[in-house]
């Protein structure tokens, strides 16, 4: 990859911690983790990877130093993710039999956000996206394209792709399962296209475009919409120092962005 032309990669580490990794259901050890860590930086320009925190039994100072730890690693850029419980998931099914104990609850949940965000804009890593922190200039570019509503293309099996033909927007798809990918991608081709009203732009550009500390533009959300933003309804999330709107920026605070999902819910009710 790096012969090619390759210059980032990211490393799933996901914890520092054997018993973690093991409850996490990684087939990985930390040793290992680290070996392929050590071998992406003497490969690669530029190296991520990425961590969960809020996992079972877990307390706030282990977790501190284990970002200490992380830091000690030497990359510019980390995700760290809180752990979410989705249904349809094999987390999901195990919580409702009862079997992922030790879980945080929100309040705990909350702190554990908030150490993250203070140890590492003391580090020099503030993060710049809700899970993702990086030193000024590292951030993820490929990234930075999905949350701010550019174009992308999805090539491998399974991938999703947002592509601007002319004056319209689409969402492209692909067989999510390799060897039908493989069989077509040699015959017809297998890309699958849906084009995307106005009202799917301004939402996308909305739930992924808050999620950057940077905001996003309300002229170009209003021009996605179709519509104007009454801002005079944004008036209590602001008042309640969950939003900042700074002419045409708008912004969510940090003291919102544990909250990100009800506040870009109530935003979403005006388009």
């Amino acid at each position: 990859y790096h012969a090619a032309g390759v210059n980032r990669i990211s490393l799933g580490l996901q914890a520092l911690d054997d018993l973690a990794l093991r409850m996490l259901g990684r087939m990985h050890t930390v040793d290992e983790g680290l070996r392929a860590l050590s071998t992406a930086q003497s490969t690669f320009d530029r190296v991520s990877f990425d961590l969960i925190y809020a996992r079972q039994n877990q307390t706030m100072e282990g977790w501190q130093k284990e970002l200490e730890r992380a830091l000690s690693l030497g990359s510019s850029h980390m995700s760290l993710y809180q752990l979410s419980i989705e249904n349809g998931t094999v987390f999901g099914e195990r919580f409702a039999r009862g079997q992922l104990l030790g879980l945080p609850d929100e309040n705990l949940g909350a702190d554990f956000f908030d150490l993250t965000q203070d140890v590492m804009e003391a580090a020099g890593l503030p993060s710049y996206e809700v899970s993702n922190h990086a030193r000024p200039g590292s951030e993820s570019r490929h990234n930075m394209i999905y949350w701010t509503a550019g174009d992308y293309a999805g090539i491998g099996p399974g991938a999703h792709g947002r592509l601007t033909i002319g004056a319209s927007r689409y969402a492209t798809t692909m067989q999510s399962s390799p060897a039908p990918w493989l069989a077509q991608t040699r015959t017809s081709g297998n890309l699958e296209m849906e084009k995307l009203v106005d009202t799917d732009c301004a939402l996308e550009y909305l739930l992924m475009g808050l999620r950057l500390r940077a905001g996003i533009t309300l002229s170009r959300l209003e021009k996605m919409a179709g519509k104007r933003l009454p801002r005079n309804q944004l008036g209590d999330l602001v008042d309640m120092g969950m939003l900042h709107i700074d002419e045409d920026m708008l912004q969510v605070t940090r003291r919102g962005r544990p909250l990100l999902n009800a506040v870009i819910e109530q935003i979403a009710r005006l388009l």
